[in-house]
């Protein structure tokens, strides 16, 4: 690969997030690709890019980037990836990674057909709390995992005068809070504590004009025999936060973070051993935000410029990324299970 890699980005609504974190990383983005003309190159301007597309096939086929960010409304993720592989470009994918199962497997073989590195998306992993928690968990600080509680709330589309989006079509978004939000607790969940065997899960949407989920009661059991309960909620009003507690046969830890506090992008991390209380855990600093106060440069420069970061190295190195797009896979196949519970009202195994 070229000194500085080249990075064509889709979709610029967290795609603008991904912008930051790739120039963060020493990369050129030579493409910016919104079906809106005048916000695209409104957008480039701002950045100095000069690859302005309406249309992700000439993104592709013009810019010839070496890496693409897919970062569109879910039914356009398979198409993207599997053109971007055969155009031999490595591909970031925003969660979640697919409408399905079935299409997300075809986006994992394309990805290795084509030998090319593939990730997905998952930046919560990257809060400094949140990787001091994922670090005791595997040094065994809490012993035997016995249960596990998640919860991943906020309140944008609590008012029903909330003008409607794609992300409240299930036909567009594939699912609703629970693919936008509640897919990132079963990541957290899936990398700290192990995969989820089985789901039972009640969904509802909160006004009629809607038809994908606006939250998510959820109720799971991982591999280990651990029991996880969630609750996943786009219409929690005043909450803006999201958090996983882990409790075990020798301590327990307990992360969150709320957004809208100085340093949101760093997190918190309580921890309790023995008979202990939950107690403050000193944690490192997180990265700096570079001066900005624009929530998607904050987002960039300090959440998903390490999943870039990661991506980079997996080129440079061949060592297998993380997330990947197994991982996303594995979300996947929980979310699928997750609407299938609702449905029928029963427990659903997860396969993956």
């Amino acid at each position: 690969m070229k000194d500085a890699p080249t990075v064509g980005i889709i979709g610029l609504g967290i795609g603008r997030a991904h912008i930051r974190a790739f120039l963060a990383n020493g990369c050129r983005v030579v493409g910016l690709c919104q079906r809106d003309e005048g916000a695209v190159r409104k957008v480039a301007a701002q950045y100095g890019i000069d690859g302005v597309f309406t249309r992700w096939e000439e993104l592709i086929e013009r810019a010839r980037p070496d890496i693409v960010v897919i970062a569109t409304p879910p039914p356009l993720h398979r198409d993207i990836a599997l053109a971007a592989f055969a155009a031999g470009a490595h591909v970031l994918c925003e969660k979640p990674l697919a409408m399905n199962l079935d299409e997300a497997r075809e986006m994992v073989d394309a990805a290795a057909k084509h030998r090319r590195v593939a990730m997905t998306c998952f930046n919560w992993r990257f809060t400094v709390a949140m990787e001091e928690m994922n670090r005791r968990l595997k040094e065994g600080f809490v012993g035997r995992v016995f249960h596990v509680s998640g919860r991943w709330h906020a309140g944008f589309a609590a008012d029903e005068k909330t003008p409607v989006t794609w992300r409240m079509d299930r036909e567009q978004a594939g699912h609703g809070a629970m693919g936008d939000m509640g897919v990132h607790l079963v990541d957290l969940v899936r990398w700290n504590v192990g995969e989820i065997a089985s789901v039972c899960a009640h969904m509802d949407v909160a006004y009629p004009s809607r038809s994908a989920d606006d939250h998510c009661s959820l109720l799971a059991r991982l591999t280990s025999g651990a029991l996880v309960v969630c609750d996943i909620s786009r219409v929690a009003r005043g909450a803006a936060e999201h958090g996983l507690q882990v409790f075990g046969s020798r301590g327990s830890l307990a992360y969150r973070l709320q957004r809208g506090t100085p340093q949101w992008f760093k997190g918190e991390l309580h921890a309790a051993e023995g008979s202990a209380m939950l107690a403050p855990v000193a944690t490192a600093e997180p990265p700096d935000p570079g001066g900005t106060e624009d929530p998607m440069e904050v987002m960039g420069s300090t959440l998903i410029a390490p999943v870039a970061a990661r991506l980079l190295d997996s080129i440079r190195t061949g060592v297998a990324p993380s997330p990947s797009f197994d991982d996303g896979l594995r979300a996947q196949a929980v979310l699928d299970a997750v609407f299938e519970s609702a449905q029928r009202k029963v427990w659903i195994d997860v396969v993956a």
